[in-house]
């Protein structure tokens, strides 16, 4: 296995592995998520992959195959009132293929995000977990991640 930034190729990869989480959250929270929805159209899709301050690392076999992903964002607030100027690695979405967990591809993806965002000297990396989705929160807190602030609701 490899892991790199993505390229145009893996988008059909990408594409099918976008699917499977949003059907997670889709049976988590149906009120929520459309099921079958696309959260990219392929000419967003590419456009995040070109773009720097959005890198995409892709865990690839040895046929190319896309295995897992980890779209990323830089976040920086300069000069805000009360923050300060931390630069921050965004996990926004952390996939893998449903067929290939168990191999610990996702914990060497967030393994090559942590020391990615090092290298960039981002002083933090973070994300966002749904409620719903009780594995994707105990693979984090496995990984050593600590809640920083929750998000609550009250459906009317």
């Amino acid at each position: 296995m490899n892991i790199r930034r993505a390229v145009l190729t893996d988008m059909d990869g990408i594409n099918k592995l976008l699917h499977q989480v949003l059907m997670v959250h889709h049976n988590g929270r149906p009120d929520i998520f459309k099921p079958h929805a696309k959260k990219y159209t392929d000419e967003e899709l590419a456009e995040i992959i070109a773009d720097d301050t959005t890198p995409i690392f892709v865990a690839v076999d040895e046929q190319e195959q896309v295995l897992g992903y980890a779209f990323c964002i830089f976040k920086q607030m300069i000069d805000d009132h009360i923050l300060t100027d931390i630069k921050t690695l965004y996990i926004d979405d952390l996939c893998v293929d449903e067929d290939k967990r168990g191999m610990h591809i996702g914990s060497q993806l967030y393994d090559y995000a942590v020391k990615f965002a090092r290298e960039q000297d981002c002083y933090n990396l973070t994300l966002n977990v749904w409620s719903c989705n009780p594995g994707a929160m105990k693979f984090y807190e496995k990984c050593g991640l600590v809640p920083q602030k929750v998000g609550m609701e009250l459906i009317l």
